[in-house]
């Protein structure tokens, strides 16, 4: 198995069990949506936050314990909001487990390596695109912002009572060789099929803690949806895996971590909504996981700064929705579109 990075993006490979298994992950830098009770729809993208290898980085400038960690480290600014973006180029089956501070992001339960096939720990690539925070409820997430660790609010904070290793945590499984390589016979057999029909109708037709680490704490609310589980557990290939922690460093900090520039404060969301932008909404075919209590009870950040005097958020200004773009295949839009 192999571990890279290609222009910002996450790539997991087991080339031993096939050369399709390959699987991408991005961050991509996004609108912090205000926690002001209402259900947002999906906030676009802003472009991939940049990611280092640790291994790149001088040792004698990273915060303790990055070194013995390892995986690749990225700026973000304090209340700063991200979503995760999850594709394999050739459809290849990935099961993925999400974690922030070692608190699983689908189901609120400590870490664990192995996966969780009764209450389902994980994401489905294909099948999920995106995500873009903590699964609180079925079809409703709390977003992913970033907060110092220290200050309580981060998930890891509040379920654990400590701030011990912020972060993101990745892992990944491929789906068993054997399955893929029936799936495409399967999908050969019916691309044959569907060109010899095709040949005949051709002629008729065309066709702020400065120096500390980063975790993430729950923001305001974003509808979308967990897709259930579709594949069966003795599916996976277990044996074969793929970890990777991914640091999050405050934007001030970012000079002289990896001696770069961070990038530029975002708009806010309201700023963004007068501009006349677009917002994405998903139309999947999948049914919904449900939601998880622990996360469900997690304080967003507004609300922990409002019960502990702590000003975490610049802003939380609201703003009047616009129509969203409707994405996904029930939709019959192009994906690229939330980009």
């Amino acid at each position: 198995m192999a571990l890279g990075l290609d222009r910002d993006v996450l790539v997991f490979a087991f080339p031993e069990i096939h050369p399709d298994a390959v699987l991408r992950v991005e961050f991509q830098r996004t609108l912090r949506v205000p926690d002001d009770g209402r259900r947002h729809v999906l906030p676009p993208g802003l472009g991939r936050f940049p990611l280092r290898a640790v291994d790149d980085l001088d040792p004698a400038r990273l915060p303790a314990g990055w070194k013995r960690r390892g995986g690749v480290a990225m700026p973000m600014w304090q209340a700063e909001a991200c979503w995760l973006s999850f594709s394999s180029p050739s459809g290849y089956p990935f099961l993925l487990k999400v974690a922030a501070g070692k608190v699983n992001a689908v189901n609120g339960k400590p870490w664990d390596n192995a996966p969780d096939f009764e209450d389902q720990d994980y994401v489905e690539v294909p099948g999920q695109p995106w995500l873009d925070g903590f699964c609180v409820e079925k079809g409703v997430v709390r977003q992913f912002v970033a907060m110092p660790l220290g200050a309580g609010a981060t998930a890891e904070e509040q379920i654990t009572g400590r701030a011990e290793h912020g972060g993101v945590q990745l892992l990944a499984h491929p789906l068993k060789a054997a399955l893929w390589e029936a799936r495409l016979a399967e999908r050969r057999r019916w691309e044959a099929e569907a060109s010899a029909v095709c040949s005949m109708a051709s002629a008729s037709s065309v066709r702020a803690c400065v120096l500390s680490d980063m975790g993430l704490a729950p923001g305001g609310s974003i509808v979308q949806s967990i897709a259930e589980a579709q594949e069966r557990p003795d599916a996976w290939d277990l044996a074969a895996r793929s970890r990777c922690f991914v640091h999050l460093a405050n934007s001030l900090a970012w000079q002289a971590i990896a001696g770069e520039a961070p990038p530029t404060v975002p708009p806010t969301a309201a700023d963004y909504a007068r501009a006349g932008l677009p917002w994405f909404e998903w139309y999947g075919d999948r049914p919904a996981k449900a939601g998880s209590a622990t996360l469900a009870g997690l304080k967003s950040v507004v609300a922990f700064g409002q019960e502990t005097g702590a000003a975490l958020v610049p802003e939380n200004e609201g703003f009047e929705p616009p129509e969203p773009v409707r994405l996904g295949p029930l939709a019959r839009s192009p994906l690229e579109g939330r980009w």
